[in-house]
This record gives C-alpha cells, structure tokens and sequence, in this order.
C-alpha cells in the first residue's frame, strides 16, 4: 500500500471563513503540524479542513479518503463495515457529507456558464428504494463526456426533468449551438423549450415576451415496444434544424448523423454499476431519496474530475476546460467552496 501523504498547505487559495471578515490576501499558515491556516486581518485561526466533508471527524483523513474511494467505485457498505470494522451509520454519514459536497462542487464548478454543450443528452433511471420506487433524470454532454446534473424523486415528471434542464442551462456557454437528444417522455420537449429562451427586448411596454433560443434543437429516439420485445425505433426532429442537429452531431460523437441517446444509457449503465443501490436485483437499495442522491452526485463528481477516460485520455472535467488536470480524491475532499 502506498504511503499516504497530505497535499502542501496553499493559504493563497484560502479565503477566511467569518462571514463579516472574507479577507483572502492576508492568510498565513499557523500551524504545519496542526494543518490550520490564521487570517492577519482578524487574528482568527481555523483549521484546513473547515469547510470540508472531512472537518470534525474522529477517524484519520485517509481512512475517511479510502472508504469514499470504495463507495465510488460501487463497493457496499456492509462490504466496508466488515473490512474496517466500522459503523455502517458512520459510513453513510461520511457518504452523505461527500455527496453533498459533490453537489456544490458541481454547482460552483460545472454550472457556471462555461461549458460548451455540444450535444446534450438526457435519461432517466428507475430506481427500487425501502421506501418505494423512485426515479433518477440525469443530463450529460457527449463531446467532453461530462456529467452535468441529476435529480431524484418519487415521480417521473416535468419537475424531475426540469430540475436537470435548468442546470444544464446554467452550465451552458451562451451563443453556443445546442443540441438535445432525449426519448420519448414528453416532459423532456416542454422543459427544454420552457428553460432555453431568454425575454426579447422590444421597447415596448409590459413584461417582454419569452423567445426559444435560436441554436437550440431536440431530437427523440422514440423505442416501440411489442410486449417486452423492441419492435421498433423512430428518431425524429421535435424542435429546430433537422440540418444543424445533424452538423452539431458532427461535432460530437462518433456515429455521425446517428440520432441516438447511446451515449446517457452508457452512462446510466456506469451509475448502475457503481451505485449498488442501483443494481437489478440489489441487497442493499437505498434508504431514502437523500442518500440516494448524495451517492448519485458523489459518483458524478468522481467520475467528471477524478476518472480518466481513455477516449479522452483526461477526465471530462478536463475535456470541458473546467481544470488542467486530474484531481485526486483527496484534492476533492479538500475543495474548498464559496460563500453564498
């Protein structure tokens, strides 16, 4: 087993977090043993990792780093209990921090406005809970493979997706072509068209009106089913320019001019091996909704900045010029968020 080593402490990238000081120039370190960093404009010192998923905790930070790489990776958490002799509500309290963690993270860094989209496409998951079925809508962009939102509940509904929608709006690069490539469940259409469109100026009075976006397009992969049996499948163009989806396409993926939603049913398919609770015919299903998408997020997150995939020989993080490089899971953990 490599040894584990802690990353150089960087007080430059700290920010100081009383919310009535905010200073960020004049951080220094207190303490190298103590990993605490001081702020010279309030006297105050606080430790490295307050802000943090691993703040507070009473086990080593690599333990804590092993276990989530492992719960990432699709390993159970009876399977952890067992090899660490840990409690399995520590271990879901410890999945549950990184989740959220990985929430923001996606938030702060993804949905920024700065990605261009490309090609999105959107899925969703059938999920069995203790409590009762749920379903999980997740959105991703084909050229840099980035996942770019999920959300989870009880119905599959417009709500579901348009949680999904709004953020792949806040992740998109504005005058940019965007394409959407999503099945048949009509709420995917009218969120999109709902979502993508910005008011249009005329001078006049009263509250302008809302236009659809000019370089937006949809398309649907429609699957006919006879029975259980696939009998058929019909794509179509349900919204724009049959000629630019098709250039867009171009652009993005490597069956050209293929109207597919392949490359989110991968994805999905990578969820459902990594997230146990996703299984067919799992053990271990989820508890409730909230730790169903602190998972969901926690293996997203892992996946966008930690993951090297060899078609991109990077990460899609890295495809999508959000970092130039690869984060470890510990320089993941460590992130450290803004203040709202």
């Amino acid at each position: 087993m490599t040894k584990y080593s802690l990353p150089p402490m960087r007080p430059e990238l700290v920010v100081c977090p009383k919310s009535d000081c905010g200073a960020s120039d004049r951080i220094g370190i207190h303490s190298h043993q103590e990993r605490r960093y001081i702020c010279h404009t309030c006297g105050k010192t606080f430790a490295e990792t307050l802000g943090t998923p691993l703040y507070g905790l009473k086990h080593p930070a690599w333990l804590v780093v092993v276990v989530l790489a492992l719960l990432s990776g699709g390993c159970p958490i009876p399977a952890i209990v067992f090899a660490f002799g840990l409690d399995e509500r520590t271990v879901a309290d410890w999945h549950c921090k990184a989740g959220c963690h990985a929430k923001a993270i996606q938030d702060q860094v993804v949905c920024q406005g700065s990605v261009d989209l490309g090609q999105v496409q959107g899925d969703e998951l059938y999920v069995k809970a203790q409590r009762g079925k749920a379903w999980m809508a997740t959105a991703m962009s084909v050229f840099s493979r980035l996942f770019i939102w999920g959300a989870v509940a009880r119905e599959r509904d417009s709500a579901l997706v348009e949680q999904v929608v709004v953020k792949a709006r806040a992740a998109a690069l504005l005058g940019r072509p965007i394409l959407w490539a999503v099945d048949g469940f009509a709420a995917w259409k009218s969120s999109v068209l709902r979502v993508f469109r910005d008011p249009q100026r005329t001078g006049k009075r009263g509250r302008p009106p809302l236009v659809v976006w000019a370089e937006l397009h949809i398309v649907q992969v429609v699957k006919r089913y006879t029975g259980r049996k696939l009998s058929g499948i019909e794509r179509r163009l349900a919204h724009g320019c049959l000629r630019c989806a098709e250039a867009v396409m171009l652009l993005s993926q490597v069956n050209l001019g293929v109207i597919n939603t392949a490359y989110i049913e991968r994805l999905n398919a990578t969820f459902r091996t990594w997230m146990p609770a996703l299984t067919r015919r799992s053990r271990t299903p989820a508890r409730d909704l909230a730790h169903l998408e602190a998972a969901m997020f926690w293996m997203g997150c892992v996946y966008n900045f930690c993951r090297v995939h060899s078609t991109l020989q990077g990460t899609p993080a890295m495809a999508a010029d959000l970092t130039d490089h690869v984060w470890s899971l510990d320089e993941l953990l460590r992130y450290r968020l803004r203040r709202e």
